[in-house]
């Protein structure tokens, strides 16, 4: 086995295999409010959360390369809570690998060596790869913008030239992530095979084997197991929902939005006889308006009629008055 393959077939089952226990740690440290993220950067925490070499990498890169993915004190606390699950992890994918793929005894405390020698390694390593590869994209940025700034160029339209910007500088980008993830695969590779060196070849046949590496996974009282895990899970399911309301975001004092009444259920009933009432106030004050209708209609037919009796009247006087000094002589006294 080549020491590219045998770094890979330890490193990605042991990722996979740590990562849903570290995961669990690490929401609830986020649920207690001592995890803050960037959200762009979220990505980059989890790859260094999912290797179980990045534990010192992880404070050599935030100290010296002055890069935050995040802050609050329970990055440090989660990283260093990884190590034992690291330890766990490697020490189940390498004897797995040992006896499954390479037929040679695991050594005692295979995955305490394991860990020590990838943590070293990851401590060297990926610190340099963090520089290598971001002053590559810088590079290949670069470059591809000044090739976009020519002449026969400034004519591309705005989205073809951002296409192809992130095209090019992003292939090359990816180019050197592989070329640098293959080279620390075979260095973990290397570190591996300095462990076989020292490993006795394994005597049982091919069937005790895999019922060796079998029980590696599954032990022999699966009960108890089940229970360990059921125990862990309700523990820190009960410790997640005690936490999380110290992460939910509440109301400052003086910002506090106005109480809201809650609307009561609607009720048919009631609406109903809400309703009639309502057709009944409005049949009854009808009616007493049609009736002050009419009532004003005979007061103003009574009063026209009065009216026109004492204009008669009037007339009648005023036609009877002149008569008798029309019978007098003029100059009469």
């Amino acid at each position: 086995m080549s020491s590219f393959k045998l770094g890979l077939s330890i490193l990605w089952p042991a990722c996979w295999t740590a990562l849903p226990i570290k995961m669990a740690f690490a929401m609830l440290f986020m649920a207690m409010g001592t995890i803050h993220l960037e959200t762009k950067l979220g990505i980059t925490f989890l790859m260094l959360l999912m290797s179980p070499v990045s534990v010192f990498a992880f404070f050599l890169i935030t100290l010296f390369t002055g890069f935050h993915f995040g802050e609050g004190t329970g990055l440090p606390l989660l990283f260093l809570v990884s190590i034992p699950i690291d330890m766990w992890a490697l020490g189940l994918v390498a004897r797995t690998v040992f006896l499954e793929r390479l037929r040679l005894e695991p050594p005692d405390s295979l995955g305490v060596g394991l860990w020590v020698r990838f943590a070293f390694a990851g401590a060297l390593y990926l610190p340099l790869l963090w520089v290598i590869e971001g002053g590559a994209t810088d590079v290949a940025r670069s470059i591809t913008k000044s090739i976009l700034d020519m002449d026969m160029l400034k004519g591309m339209p705005v989205a073809e030239r951002i296409g192809l910007e992130f095209t090019a500088w992003g292939s090359v980008s990816l180019l050197v992530l592989l070329a640098l993830t293959y080279v620390g695969l075979t260095i973990l590779g290397k570190l591996v095979e300095g462990r076989t060196a020292s490993a006795q070849p394994a005597s049982d046949t091919y069937q005790e084997l895999i019922w060796r590496w079998d029980m590696f996974r599954v032990p022999t009282d699966q009960s108890l197991m089940l229970t360990a895990f059921t125990g862990a899970g309700a523990v820190m399911s009960v410790l997640f929902w005690m936490v999380l309301p110290v992460s939910t975001p509440h109301p400052h004092e003086c910002c506090k939005p106005p109480a809201v009444t809650v609307a009561p259920p609607f009720d048919p009933q009631k609406s109903l006889a809400k309703g009639e009432k309502t057709f009944k106030d409005a049949e009854v004050k009808i009616a007493a308006l049609e009736q002050k209708t009419a009532e004003d209609e005979k007061e103003k037919q009574k009063g026209g009629k009065e009216k026109a009796g004492v204009k008669d009247g009037a007339t009648k006087n005023e036609a009877k008055a002149p008569q008798p000094a029309a019978g007098k002589p003029a100059g009469s006294k």
